[in-house]
């Protein structure tokens, strides 16, 4: 199974990616775990990217491309992948297109999560996490049973920067200029699956499974 994960921040993605690949034995693979797995391994990949990444600037397309192409030629990718933070932009889906059509093989799906602004926006501003154990709770969904307490280890919680109610305006306004191209381009491919991420965690996953191509399941 070959597939493609987009969604906002507070969608829930996160926990669908760990369910997909647990029943289809496949790599979850982030551009951020392989920037940080080659800068590890001292690649020259990794080195280039470095260099960005210490600048603070974007890694070009072209070396997240070379990164991506050269983790999905890994054995553990034989089987299939689930693509999560790339493509951002549709000229990165065209080149994915390009590289997996060397590699004579095509995605099956990509799922998109979504859900309206408002509720991903009561998501991630309730998220409250402990500072030493890094459990993480939500004032209404998953309360801690004393207000601001760590149930398991009795310290403070707190609220992330990037959890703040303006911070995840911005980066819901960004993801959605960035991601409706792309998701455009899927569409008329006739790849996406739209998944409404208000649903509980289980149906979402059901949703899911059922929509995907059972041919190829594990």
């Amino acid at each position: 199974m070959r597939l493609v994960l987009l969604g906002p921040p507070g969608v829930g993605k996160g926990t669908q990616a760990s369910n997909i690949v647990k029943k289809y034995n496949i790599p979850h693979i982030s551009t951020g775990d392989i920037f940080r797995a080659n800068i590890k391994e001292g690649t020259e990949l990794g080195k280039t990217a470095k260099e960005y990444m210490d600048k603070g600037l974007l890694v070009p397309d072209e070396i997240v491309v070379s990164i991506v192409k050269d983790r999905l030629s890994k054995e553990d990718c034989q089987n299939g992948f689930l693509l999560d933070g790339f493509p951002r932009t549709v000229e990165q889906a065209e080149a994915l297109d390009n590289e997996l059509s060397k590699m004579g093989i095509k995605l099956d799906k990509v799922v998109n999560i979504d859900a309206d602004e408002d509720i991903l926006i009561d998501r991630v501003t309730g998220r409250r996490i402990c500072k030493k154990c890094g459990a993480t709770y939500h004032i209404k969904n998953m309360p801690p049973k004393v207000e601001g307490i760590c149930d398991i280890d009795g310290e403070t919680l707190y609220q992330r920067d990037d959890d703040k109610v303006e911070t995840v305006k911005t980066r819901i306004q960004v993801y959605l200029k960035q991601t409706q191209p792309l998701i455009n381009y899927y569409k008329n491919k006739g790849l996406i699956l739209d998944i409404d991420g208000t649903k509980p965690i289980d149906e979402i996953f059901q949703t899911i499974v059922n929509s995907l191509p059972t041919a190829q399941e594990d």
